[in-house]
């Protein structure tokens, strides 16, 4: 696979539009990832040219799907390519029908109807809205958490600034959550009735045309 080397948020987004799928850190064997194609003195450099604000942009500029979606890593997703990945690694079923049938998590439930409720959350105000506050309910939120992001139900659709009573900047940034459905149809991604099994083949074409075998055996696997 030729290798990439980019400066600016628009190169990264060629990159991005071109192969389809880009880890922030190295995921796959021989395939590019946030953290290699760009320069290392660049990153929290808050700067133009820091790929950790980059991140969230894309997601913020409905350029690219963003989350924890593969093996709890953070995965961005090109829009051409989004809607083939959620029919992989998402449900045919609604979170409802999941939880009703026992095959999610309470928790993960309760945080999914929180965040329809008030798309865009961020993190601090949805543990607290979920009853998570609590120090030693910080794994649980996380895990949910993860288990909302593997399944697609949710993505992260930006960054919240913490700020004091004057509106100033005051602590750390906070992750903000959307659902899927709600990030998707306000960024007019496409949806596909596509079944599983051909979502999948479009993908496994899609990375065979750029990438090694060591690359697509990993790809496979994944979407499996």
């Amino acid at each position: 696979m030729k290798e990439y080397k980019v400066k600016t948020y628009e190169e990264a987004i060629g990159v991005l539009e071109e192969i389809g799928l880009l880890p922030l850190a190295p995921l796959i064997p021989d395939f590019p990832s946030l953290n290699t194609i760009t320069l290392s003195e660049h990153w929290h450099s808050e700067t133009e040219f820091d790929p950790w604000i980059w991140r969230t942009k894309f997601s913020t500029d409905g350029v690219a799907g963003y989350g924890k979606f593969i093996k709890k890593k953070s995965v961005l997703v090109s829009r051409q390519l989004l809607p083939y990945v959620k029919r992989v690694l998402g449900y045919a079923e609604s979170v409802e029908e999941r939880y009703f049938n026992g095959n999610i998590s309470k928790e993960a439930f309760d945080i999914y109807k929180t965040i329809t409720q008030e798309e865009g959350i961020d993190t601090r105000a949805l543990r607290i809205k979920a009853g998570l506050k609590e120090s030693d309910k910080k794994r649980i939120f996380e895990n949910a958490l993860l288990e909302l992001q593997g399944s697609m139900d949710i993505v992260i659709s930006g960054i919240k600034e913490k700020k004091n009573d004057n509106g100033e900047k005051n602590g750390w940034s906070s992750t903000a959550f959307e659902t899927y459905d709600s990030w998707a149809r306000r960024n007019r991604i496409d949806t596909f009735n596509t079944d599983k099994k051909e979502a999948k083949k479009f993908l496994i074409t899609h990375f065979s045309n750029l990438c090694s075998n060591e690359s697509v055996k990993k790809f496979e696997k994944i979407f499996k």
